[in-house]
């Protein structure tokens, strides 16, 4: 389910984005920096600050993980179902592991979202399909721009 190349955007996003609904069918998105890959078709997200993303799970299941590489500016868009894991779960240590390895315990894992993936489909920028001459080289250089950036000394190009 998850390609190496999904394994890889996941290693090189910053953010994702986990999509919950309540049990009125009320949307809820929210930020998450803390995830990873855990196996061929499940994500592990530290439940770091996210009370409504843990309250809602409970009511229903149902989850949209997105994750895009700001430079390149393509990512991928995961829906399937996640269950909230607490520390009191016996498979919380071996879970909660590679997420530690992430935050150095920087910061307190409260639970942890684990998403059952069921679906993937690539997000791309618009001006992949619409603007002749795109490339993830002149996406870079563009979103370098746009975010003052600079290329470190010894980077390669």
């Amino acid at each position: 389910m998850l390609s190496d190349e999904v394994l890889e955007y996941i290693d090189r996003s910053v953010l994702c984005w986990l999509a919950t609904v309540d049990g009125l069918g009320a949307p809820n998105v929210s930020p998450k920096e803390v995830f990873c890959a855990h196996g061929s078709s499940t994500v592990l997200v530290a439940n770091i600050a996210s009370p409504q993303s843990d309250r809602n799970l409970r009511s229903n299941p149902q989850v949209c993980l997105s994750f895009v590489e700001v430079f390149v500016q393509k990512g991928y868009k995961l829906k399937g179902t996640a269950e909230v894991v607490r520390p009191s779960d016996r498979c919380y240590p071996e879970l909660e592991a590679p997420l530690l390895r992430l935050t150095q315990g920087m910061f307190p894992i409260h639970s942890i979202f684990v998403v059952q993936v069921q679906a993937v489909e690539p997000i791309v920028a618009p001006s992949y399909r619409l603007k002749p001459g795109t490339t993830e080289a002149t996406q870079i250089a563009g979103a370098m721009l746009a975010y003052g950036v600079r290329q470190s000394a010894g980077q390669p190009q």
